[in-house]
């Protein structure tokens, strides 16, 4: 058998091709593209406004858990700090710090005599 009769084999052997249209060749990016924003972007967009709106709504009173899991009562609350009690030790850390607020302080507290 010579290698003429296997190149003939082979080109028979081989489907014709046929020309795709322009938007059948992007469709797997543009879909890859989209599932990267709704699994990956998105969620990470929302936490950061949530994170964004705790931080804007901190103040003293309140009982939180910083990110490395100290729980604090909020003293004092400063541009870019907070200042935080802990059983008997006193500490000022970041607002990032702050993941969550377990209690919030009552904005109306009033004292009876």
């Amino acid at each position: 058998m010579h290698l003429n009769h296997l190149n003939e084999i082979l080109a028979q052997a081989a489907p014709a091709q046929s020309q795709q249209p322009v938007w059948m060749t992007f469709a797997p990016m543009v879909l890859l593209i989209v599932v990267f924003y709704f699994i990956l972007i998105r969620p990470q967009q929302k936490r950061a406004k949530q994170q964004a709106e705790l931080i804007k709504n901190l103040k003293s009173g309140d009982k939180v858990v910083t990110s490395s899991g100290i729980v604090g009562l909020v003293i004092t609350v400063k541009d870019r700090t907070v200042s935080l009690r802990s059983a008997d030790a006193k500490m000022e850390v970041t607002k990032a710090s702050v993941t969550e607020i377990l209690e919030s302080s009552s904005s109306g507290s009033s004292t009876d005599s």
